[in-house]
């Protein structure tokens, strides 16, 4: 590598072709700050972005920089930023409103798969001395995503019965979220036993699968009878929610997190509205909520030590980005080490 340059995980996104590939290191300009990225996670979003499901929608140009889950070190303030000095810890939030536009870091401008990121003063959370680099680079995202639905989309209260399907590395993290604001009984629904055996290390009262034959009835037993109060789709499937709305009682409500892309198929449209269920779309986090992760964490209300199921060379992404698409190991976050 030739002084200057870095090393950085780039996405052709007409051509598809992923590489590590030599770039220049870049310059934060006024109001921006370079950070040195000590962790960025691996997404399933970087996986589709990779695939061409997911597409940018205002990026200049046709190759970016991908990773939006991203921890570390503040390298260099542009010109005008008192905000950050060199130094500090950070996580940076996953995007920002620009003449509004909801940009996403690694998607519509260059991300963390790299050896330093160049974002706005404004995107950085401070992180204190305590949580180390891998656990906080996934918060923004794999942790502020079901965050945001629970908090916020969802509004769950305690002692409501909540059902989340896809125990992966949103629905992970759901089900100790719904444990810490006293969510009773939580019950997950994954068909791959080991996801279902992560549930209830998580947290779960329940843990069923779908394609069992006594679903029905061991979701009505968990639920005494009443049916959910919500049901957190972190698949994206279309049985998915077919599943869960049935599975609603009275006033429940089916909250949309994983993206199908696909039609939504009511099948008893009379019961539906009779019950007054509703269905309900969700999609990323708001400003407030990556902060309110960090706080939680420093305060010992939340630990991701379990959460980060590899740590991977950058040079490695090609890997990273192949391991998480079969699910080899059943990972929850996979993370980057530059």
């Amino acid at each position: 590598m030739s002084a200057g340059t870095m090393l950085a995980g780039r996405l052709n996104v007409e051509t598809k072709e992923f590489a590590l590939q030599e770039v220049p290191i870049p310059e934060p300009g006024p109001g921006f700050v370079r950070v040195k990225v000590g962790a960025a996670g691996v997404c399933l979003s970087d996986v589709h972005l990779i695939q061409g499901l997911l597409r940018p929608q205002f990026l200049q140009g046709s190759e970016v920089t991908l990773g939006h889950e991203v921890a570390g070190t503040v390298d260099l303030p542009g010109p005008g930023v008192t905000s950050a000095k060199p130094g500090d810890r950070v996580v940076i939030q996953a995007g920002y409103e620009y003449n509004g536009a909801t940009l996403t870091m690694g998607v519509d401008y260059d991300g963390g798969w790299a050896e330093y990121v160049v974002v706005p003063a404004g995107v950085l959370v401070p992180l204190g001395d305590d949580i180390p680099f891998d656990q906080a680079s996934i918060i923004p995202d794999a942790v502020s995503t079901p965050w945001g639905a629970i908090s916020s989309t969802a509004d769950v209260r305690a002692g409501e019965a909540v059902g989340v399907w896809g125990i992966g590395g949103l629905g992970a993290h759901g089900v100790q979220l719904l444990r810490l604001i006293g969510a009773a009984p939580i019950i997950a629904v994954d068909p791959i036993a080991e996801a279902r055996e992560r549930a209830l290390e998580f947290g779960a009262d329940y843990a069923l699968d779908p394609m069992a034959e006594d679903f029905p009835d061991a979701m009505k037993a968990a639920t005494a009878g009443k049916g959910l109060d919500v049901a957190l789709d972190f698949a994206g499937v279309d049985a998915v929610r077919a599943q869960a709305i049935k599975c609603l009682g009275r006033h429940g409500r089916l909250v949309l997190v994983g993206l199908s892309g696909t039609p939504i198929t009511i099948a008893d449209s009379t019961g539906f509205s009779f019950a007054r269920k509703q269905i309900l779309g969700h999609y990323g986090s708001e400003a407030h909520h990556v902060p309110q992760l960090v706080n939680l964490t420093r305060l010992g209300r939340l630990d991701f030590a379990k959460s980060v199921s590899g740590r991977i060379p950058l040079s490695e992404a090609a890997q990273a980005v192949k391991a998480l698409d079969t699910k080899e190991g059943n990972p929850i976050r996979l993370v980057l080490i530059p």
